[in-house]
């Protein structure tokens, strides 16, 4: 199980303390890795919390990660704190729906910076010390939309769809330093921040599931802790469903 082990290592989990973002955490922590949050949402100390109970470091860093030179800051700020950078988790996300004809270029571009801007930032900054190190760990938080169109929001689709090309593009340059580049794209998810507008809506999308139910948050845990540890050296590039075989019917 030492192949599991995260032990003395720290991962920087955006948006790690709301949502995906808190499980993740949670499960790093559980195998041992110290975390380290950069969020503009302020849990009032929650994660914390949870993540000390379990044994390990949490540090929170209130932070806006689309402004000029904010993910250079924070990387540095958990190098300054921990002494280096190991795992890097790019979950921060932001949705924002309306009819194809009403997305304007303000939500598009809100989206897009956050979304993905903010996760290239942040992977090229890390990418310098992994590099310098000869070892560390990027892991993308995609979604189904990684792979299908979607209604509503054409840049939740645009900036799924980037997060694997950026996935495979930095696979391909920093996979001869030791550094693995991998993405998990979490099928539809029973979460209080997934609300389906009609029971119908719920069933439609449990029936497209052969496993004939919807994900739970817990789903997910093993699957970050096996892409951030040694367990996975070998694999790179790959894009994870976790979606209970959704997109094999």
């Amino acid at each position: 199980m030492d192949f599991f082990s995260l032990d003395g290592k720290t991962a920087i989990v955006t948006g790690g303390n709301t949502g995906i973002g808190r499980t993740l955490s949670l499960a790093l922590a559980k195998s041992g890795a110290n975390i380290f949050v950069p969020s503009l949402i302020d849990d009032d100390g929650t994660t914390q919390k949870i993540i000390e109970e379990i044994g390990s470091c949490y540090v929170f860093m209130e932070v806006d990660l689309t402004e000029e030179n904010i993910p250079q800051q924070v990387v540095e700020k958990c190098i300054e704190i921990f002494g280096s950078v190991d795992i890097l988790v790019n979950c921060a996300n932001v949705l924002l729906k309306d009819s194809v004809l009403r997305f304007d270029r303000l939500q598009w571009d809100q989206m897009i910076q956050l979304n993905l801007t903010a996760a290239f930032e942040l992977s090229h900054e890390v990418a310098k010390k992994m590099i310098a190190q000869k070892s560390g760990k990027i892991i993308n938080i995609c979604s189904m939309q990684s792979f299908l169109g979607d209604q509503d929001s054409p840049a939740n689709v645009a900036t799924k769809h980037g997060l694997v090309g950026l996935t495979k593009a930095y696979c391909d340059e920093l996979a001869e330093y030791n550094i693995q580049v991998n993405g998990i794209a979490p099928g539809y998810l029973e979460t209080e921040t997934m609300i389906y507008s009609k029971a119908s809506q719920k069933q439609k999308i449990i029936k497209h599931v052969p496993a004939n139910r919807l994900g739970q948050l817990t789903d997910l845990m093993g699957t970050i802790i096996y892409l951030a540890s040694p367990a996975s050296n070998f694999v790179n590039g790959h894009i994870l469903t976790v979606d209970g075989g959704y997109l094999v019917r």
